[in-house]
């Protein structure tokens, strides 16, 4: 099947529509208080390693889940991996993992691959945002990119490229596929449960 053969909006249309329609459900993550205190001055280790603890369970869920399902649009998909960060990360600050708690459900698992990549786009977007609370990690904490902070150090000066890239994927697939309200509903879905996940699971 040929891109060339669908007459298609924009890719920056495509985008645009992504982030206006997202952007309530994206506000209601940011503004959990675990949320709020990575990027807070006030930050304490407890609290960012209990955001660590919750997250190890969301990213190993994803790369259980949604990696092995978007392979065939994201060739790169294996060198995205970020669990294993986590786990440097609590190991170097002394901090034991929890016992991972369920993130998906038996019921969630089942997704359309534009779907899982709009998923896919909350998850690979956070790294843009993890370069701010890595900033504010490293002055209020003391820690740094190589101790302690390996997970918000994103893909380090690759970063940008690399949000590039699944930018790329992502817009080929819709123009490919015609498939944008599924990638917006998916992406709509895990801004919602991560903010339900981390607001459920910490008493801040």
């Amino acid at each position: 099947m040929s891109v060339a053969n669908f007459t298609t909006k924009e890719p920056s249309s495509f985008l645009n529509n992504l982030r206006s329609q997202t952007s309530e459900s994206h506000k209601n993550l940011e503004a959990i208080p675990l949320s709020k205190l990575l990027v807070d001055p006030s930050i304490s280790l407890a609290a960012y390693s209990l955001y660590l603890n919750l997250m190890h369970d969301v990213v190993a869920d994803f790369e259980k889940y949604i990696y092995p399902h978007v392979s065939t649009v994201v060739p790169d998909i294996m060198s995205r991996k970020k669990a294993y960060l986590i786990e440097d990360d609590l190991k170097i600050l002394g901090v034991e993992k929890t016992d991972a708690l369920p993130f998906f459900k038996d019921s969630d698992v089942n997704f359309t691959l534009p779907f899982a990549m709009g998923m896919l786009y909350v998850l690979e977007g956070s790294t843009l945002g993890g370069r701010f609370i890595l900033k504010n990690i490293q002055e209020n904490l003391g820690l740094t990119e190589e101790k302690g902070i390996s997970y918000f150090s994103g893909y380090g000066n690759k970063t940008g490229s690399q949000w590039k890239n699944f930018l790329n994927y992502l817009t080929e697939l819709e123009t490919a596929t015609q498939c944008e309200k599924e990638i917006i509903a998916g992406a709509d879905y895990a801004f919602t449960i991560i903010g339900n996940y981390l607001s459920e699971n910490s008493s801040l």
